[in-house]
């Protein structure tokens, strides 16, 4: 049976990708593993970036997107009751 440790370097290997994120991300995880460290605390510390990364996207795509499917035929509605 193969130990967590020697699955984790392998798969952190930075030539398998050229994500700058997911390179750090992994690197983070083997070296959690290496030092006794509880794998969840990294994962805490790893999401905590996460809201930002997020933020803009959706505010920029997402959000006007929802508005004009919910507000849209409410808009129509209310434009033909006045003219």
């Amino acid at each position: 049976m193969a130990l967590l440790g020697d699955i984790l370097p392998p798969a952190a290997d930075p030539s398998r990708t050229d994500v700058q994120e997911l390179n750090t991300f992994a690197t983070a995880i083997v070296q959690a593993e290496q030092l006794g460290i509880p794998v969840a605390n990294v994962l805490r510390v790893q999401g905590q970036k996460t809201p930002v990364k997020i933020a803009f996207p959706l505010v920029l795509c997402v959000l006007p997107a929802t508005l004009i499917v919910i507000l849209g035929p409410a808009l129509l509605s209310i434009a033909r009751a006045l003219f």
